[in-house]
Order: C-alpha cells, then sequence, then structure tokens
C-alpha cells in the first residue's frame, strides 16, 4: 500500500527565477512576481507575492468576496483607499484587508513602491 502524494510540495526558490507579471486591474508598471500559488508551488491555502508599481501605476478598486489580504510595504510611498478613505503608506507599513473592503492601492511618489501581498485563500470563491 503506498501513500498519496499531497497536491503540493516544498520549494526553495530564488525571487530572481520568476518572472513579473502585469494581472487583470492592474495599469501602468503595477507587476508582481507570484512566487507561491497553485501554479508555482501547489499552495492551496496562500498566495504570496512581490509588488513593484513605477509611479502611476495602480490596481483598480475591488473587494474580495472571502479573501484576506496583507500588504507589506517595502519601499517607496504610495496611496492605498480602503472604503473611499485615502492613506498615505510607506516603507514599514503593513495593512490588513478584511473580505468586502473596497480598495486599491496607486504609486504617487516619485521611486517604485516596492510591497509584499499575502492574500488567503488562495481563490475568492
Amino acid at each position: 500500500m503506498s501513500a498519496e502524494k499531497p497536491p503540493y510540495r516544498p520549494s526553495i526558490r530564488n525571487v530572481v527565477e520568476t518572472p513579473w507579471h502585469q494581472f487583470p486591474g492592474h495599469y501602468g508598471g503595477a507587476l508582481s512576481k507570484p512566487l507561491v500559488r497553485p501554479e508555482t508551488t501547489g499552495s492551496r491555502l496562500v498566495d504570496y507575492r512581490i509588488s513593484t508599481y513605477q509611479p502611476m501605476a495602480y490596481v483598480e478598486t475591488h473587494s474580495h468576496a472571502v479573501q484576506e489580504q496583507i500588504y507589506h510595504v517595502l519601499e517607496g510611498e504610495g496611496a492605498m483607499e480602503i472604503d473611499g478613505k485615502k492613506t498615505i503608506v510607506r516603507k514599514h507599513d503593513v495593512i490588513f484587508i478584511p473580505p468586502g473592503a473596497r480598495h486599491s492601492i496607486r504609486n504617487d511618489g516619485l521611486t517604485d513602491l516596492t510591497f509584499i501581498v499575502v492574500t488567503t485563500p488562495v481563490e475568492d470563491r
């Protein structure tokens, strides 16, 4: 009797090995590297990305039905809008977005805005 392997697998990858993507709803040089996702590691619960937005780049305002998100700003400055309230975000800010909150982030700064985004679960429904 053989044990069935789980659909996911351990991985160690350097961020350079993952190409940049511009996902739907992201504009003007809003790029992300999908580091941990079903298609990269087989992850079932977590979507983990590093994103870099050039000045004036943004993601359109949207919400998630069941997903929770955490943004951790690593470099630069931008504007995070949550439920109509705009807040300037910068290095070391950590933002939590609960399901149903309408939100967007845009780089209104002078240099690239770089941040980590963690989303769970992977699919919104």
